[in-house]
């Protein structure tokens, strides 16, 4: 069972390795020919909208509604195929009807999301991209939810595999664009339901060959419908919550002239490890959890949970100490060329030094929330997530006209670590699984550990690597770094050599 949750977890994050990896060539290419100019903080706003509600309406909210009810189903194939069938019929006509009044009321919601584009070039900007990519969130959150069935049944390839795609067609977008003299802006925004129609067409296809066949069709109100819906509410208004968190965040920054960029770039850089450890441990331990806590196995509930953590702690905490450290040569490595300046650098580099000190707490979030949706309990989730965000928007506002647009970054952090400290304290009535066990308690002030020194060497390294040439140092800084964490985790039994050796045994 560990072996079957390791396998999910290093084939999705394979997948979300690949598509951070594509989306630095994305936003490379951005930053070089955009900037941080009015037309990328336009075309971010506009691309976020849809992102925005698409974590409210699919990722979040729905699929841990959906996910855990439907994976329960799966013992009755027929009845779990007519249950999907009533969930994509419903997703698609909310979001049809959603579609085309977003599109009517994009001032509106532009407004709602960087106020301080009003009067100037960016709104108008603004306004024109965002009707032309919001019906991305119709495409993108059916897409979701097909890939909610294939992860339910085991098959994670194609839905990690879809954000791949996207990026492969923006770049070939962007450089068709640049070369061919269109207007960038325009270029990115009709990519954007371009690349909503190649995910859904990838994830349906795989979904329709191994028997789970789609269509949309006129909703039905059924028991099994109003059952999902009881439990996707409070996940909605949790969802919601949580998106709040980030437009506070975007309106801050919005009176900053270049922070929308240099607080999405930063983003990017951040969500490597975040997209490649939490989306991986998020898709595979929810159905897992939901499994055995409906067979009544705390035993096997416990040993997914804990192995999920032990492999987000030895991927983040490392990950998390070192982009602090090198987040300058990281920075101007990847975008400081063509319109991105040196000072976009070093606003970019000091906003993603804040999200590092934050990282373990959005995958430990990832983590521990599979343990309340497993139980249906959206609920208490969404009560945490309220108190974040009061302690987001109060850091935020509070320091922005002190420190500038830092507050966002820092306001973001701040309420991860209050959310996770709210979860953890919650897990404590949940029983045996949701503790850890021996491995991961004897496994954790290791990790921690190594971390620390590995982040050590990587600042006395960065003495000597800063006369060479950008792409060798930072080269030099990652490989190295991470060829002294993992020698530490060896040498501290962080990560046991002989349970690797069982690993592969048992592969073979």
């Amino acid at each position: 069972m560990a072996n079957r949750l390791v396998r999910g977890f290093l084939a999705v994050g394979l997948w979300t390795f690949l598509s951070r990896v594509t989306g630095f060539v994305r936003d490379i290419l951005m930053a070089a020919w955009l900037g941080s100019g009015p037309v990328a903080q336009a075309f971010l706003v506009a691309l976020s909208l849809p992102n925005m509600f698409r974590r409210f309406f699919a990722e979040g909210a729905f699929n841990t509604a959906f996910v855990p009810i439907f994976s329960k189903k799966l013992e009755s194939p027929d009845e779990a195929r007519r249950f999907a069938q009533e969930a994509y019929s419903g997703l698609a006509s909310v979001l049809l009807i959603f579609s085309a009044l977003g599109m009517i009321a994009m001032p509106l919601l532009v407004t709602a999301m960087a106020a301080g584009f009003r009067g100037d070039e960016r709104f108008d900007l603004a306004v024109q991209y965002g009707r032309i990519t919001f019906p991305y969130i119709l495409l993108i959150s059916l897409a979701s939810m097909v890939g909610g069935v294939l992860n339910a049944n085991g098959r994670f390839t194609a839905a990690a595999a879809a954000p791949v795609l996207l990026n492969l067609l923006f770049i070939v977008g962007m450089v068709a664009g640049y070369y061919l003299g269109w207007d960038l802006g325009l270029t990115l925004a009709w990519a954007t339901p371009i690349t909503g129609i190649a995910q859904l067409g990838l994830v349906w296809w795989d979904a329709h060959r191994n028997g789970w066949t789609l269509r949309i069709a006129r909703p039905t109100l059924s028991p099994d419908m109003r059952h999902l819906l009881r439990v996707a509410l409070p996940a909605i208004f949790a969802g919601g919550v949580v998106q709040i968190n980030l437009l506070v965040g975007r309106q801050v920054g919005s009176f900053f002239d270049g922070a929308i960029a240099w607080l999405a770039y930063s983003d990017r850089l951040y969500q490597l490890p975040l997209g490649v450890v939490g989306a991986a441990v998020a898709v595979v331990l929810l159905p897992e959890l939901s499994r055995r806590l409906k067979a009544g196995d705390d035993l096997g509930g416990q040993e997914s949970f804990s192995r999920a953590a032990q492999f987000g702690l030895f991927l983040t905490l490392p990950a998390a100490f070192a982009i602090a450290v090198i987040a300058v040569p990281m920075v101007q490595t990847l975008f400081e060329r063509g319109e991105f300046t040196a000072h976009d650098t070093r606003q970019t580099a000091n906003a993603l030094i804040v999200y590092a000190l934050g990282l373990p707490a959005f995958v430990l979030q990832k983590i521990l929330q599979p343990l309340y949706f497993a139980r249906e309990d959206t609920k208490t989730p969404f009560r945490y997530a309220v108190h974040s965000m009061v302690v987001n928007a109060a850091v935020a506002f509070g320091l922005a006209w002190s420190i500038g647009f830092l507050a966002a970054a820092i306001g973001t952090t701040v309420a991860a670590w209050v959310m996770v400290a709210q979860l953890w304290l919650g897990t404590r009535r949940m029983g045996r699984a949701a503790r850890w066990d021996a491995r991961l308690l004897r496994a954790a002030p290791r990790i921690l550990l190594c971390s620390v020194l590995m982040a050590g060497a990587l600042w006395l390294m960065m003495g000597w690597t800063a006369s060479l040439g950008r792409v060798a140092e930072l080269a030099i800084l990652v490989f190295g770094g991470a060829a002294i964490y993992f020698a530490l985790s060896f040498a501290t039994g962080a990560l046991p050599l002989a349970d690797l050796r069982a690993n592969i045994r048992r592969k073979r």
